[in-house]
């Protein structure tokens, strides 16, 4: 095997320093894997099991330090967006339309909109992205309700009472006839 890449000679000072300043457990974890190597001469694997990471995590990081330097080591959160297929102004810019019409009371239905990211994006989107789409940009589904919010069951249940002897259907009538109350 061949040996590890010599870290540069102001790494000691920079990660000691770093280590200070590293907020959150994952930070403190990315410096101290790069502060073992320069300071104490650790060699990967042991550092993978002090760390409880494994070897290819650590080699990949001493890498990544070697190539970009100590602005991958603080503040890298995991997370985002990793395969996003418009960004968010693209988006925003695909919902202007629809956002004008519901503010003229226009109802949006999820295949006009499913229609627009075809057109934009290509055939190979899943129906779960146009949903998370519009929730991303605060659009909620609208339903309407099951009853009317001044029912009352009580004139209901009375209406029930005196209109099912003549509003009744009859068993033995032909299936092409039409009903009527009243």
């Amino acid at each position: 095997m061949r040996p590890p890449c010599p870290l540069p000679p102001s790494a000691e000072k920079q990660l000691t320093k770093l280590l200070d300043q590293a907020v959150t457990k994952a930070d403190y974890r990315r410096v101290l894997c790069v502060w073992l190597r320069a300071v104490l001469g650790m060699p990967a694997a042991e550092i993978a099991r002090v760390l409880d990471w494994s070897l290819g995590t650590v080699h990949h990081l001493h890498s990544q330090y070697l190539q970009e330097g100590t602005s991958i080591l603080l503040g890298r959160g995991r997370g985002g967006r990793q395969r996003e297929l418009l960004t968010v102004a693209e988006e925003e810019r695909l919902l202007a339309e629809f956002v004008a019409r519901a503010e003229q009371g226009d109802i949006t239905e999820i295949s006009a909109v499913r229609l627009a990211l075809e057109q934009q994006i290509g055939p190979v989107v899943a129906k779960s992205t146009d949903y998370r789409l519009l929730e991303r940009h605060g659009w909620r589904k609208l339903a309407p309700h099951p009853f009317h919010p001044d029912t009352s069951l009580k004139a209901q249940e009375a209406f029930k009472k005196s209109s099912g002897v003549w509003c009744a259907p009859k068993p033995l009538a032909p299936q092409n006839t039409v009903w009527r109350c009243g």
